[in-house]
């Protein structure tokens, strides 16, 4: 699959992704072996031996050894998946920073075979939370107005409804939230760098921001955010997306009208009319 994005408007910086995720650091990627912990659990649920699966995912070395040598890729915009190729495909902890997040699961849903599985995990809506407000707060007052520093991330729905944009059948968005605390703001900074979760938004600020805008964005964050014991909390919200690919085999809805007995009778309580 080929596509032609010369023209659209490019959300992130991929060479500047590409750049933070080469400084990553082994230790710091607790995320990214939750996601494997997660998709493994979850595949353990699912009556079907899987023996062609494939990874999209940044960090190759998270799924060494995993679900039985599979295929892994990066996750770049034009994934390197053969067409019909696989029986499941997990999309690990990369369409956050897609640029064409839709375009990603369509070429997922091309990759695989007639009633393949696909699991996508990615970081959702509420995801650092408490360090927006933070510095959001203090550029308004710092600065006298906002920029980009964390990138928007979608909410369970809008991106459940993305599974159904990408022609997956039997659709379902699921939230697993976590929570990490740190000592000060500058902790949980470097961690994020080591993450290689930094901002690589088209329209982040280039020049270094001052330094008083980070303390009083710490006085924020423990304003509002601080624990009993002095730590500062921040969200990770990991959503799991599953979808099918479309079978003649699979699970139909009813035709509307197609019932051959009322609820009211099935369940043996009085029908009650609604008012005009």
């Amino acid at each position: 699959m080929t596509q032609n994005t010369q023209h659209q408007p490019q959300l992130f910086d991929r060479q500047a992704l590409a750049a933070h995720r080469a400084r990553r650091q082994q230790e710091a990627l607790f995320l990214h072996q939750m996601a494997r912990d997660e998709v493994e659990d979850r595949l353990s649920m699912v009556n079907r031996t899987f023996t062609a699966p494939a990874v999209v995912s940044p960090f190759a070395e998270i799924w060494d050894g995993a679900l039985g040598g599979a295929t892994c890729v990066a996750d770049d915009e034009v994934l390197d998946l053969q067409p019909g190729a696989h029986d499941v495909v997990i999309h690990a902890m990369g369409l956050h920073w897609a640029n064409d997040p839709v375009g990603q699961l369509i070429q997922c849903r091309r990759a695989l075979k007639e009633d393949g599985l696909l699991l996508a995990i990615t970081l959702g809506g509420q995801t650092l939370q408490e360090l927006r407000v933070a510095l959001a707060g203090a550029e308004t007052e710092v600065l006298g107005g906002l920029s980009p520093r964390i990138a928007p991330m979608g909410e369970v729905r809008d991106l459940g409804a993305l599974l159904q944009r990408a022609g997956f059948a039997l659709p379902v968005a699921d939230v697993v939230p976590l929570t990490a605390e740190y000592r000060d703001l500058m902790h949980l900074m470097r961690e994020l760098r080591d993450m290689g979760e930094t901002n690589a938004l088209t329209s982040r600020l280039k020049r270094p921001a001052p330094r008083r805008l980070f303390h009083r964005a710490e006085e924020i964050y423990r304003q509002h955010f601080e624990t009993e014991t002095g730590r500062l909390p921040a969200s990770f919200e990991l959503i799991c997306l599953t979808g099918w690919s479309p079978s003649e085999s699979q699970q139909k809805p009813l035709r509307p009208g197609s019932a051959q007995m009322r609820l009211a009778d099935a369940l043996k309580v009085p029908e009650t009319k609604l008012p005009d």
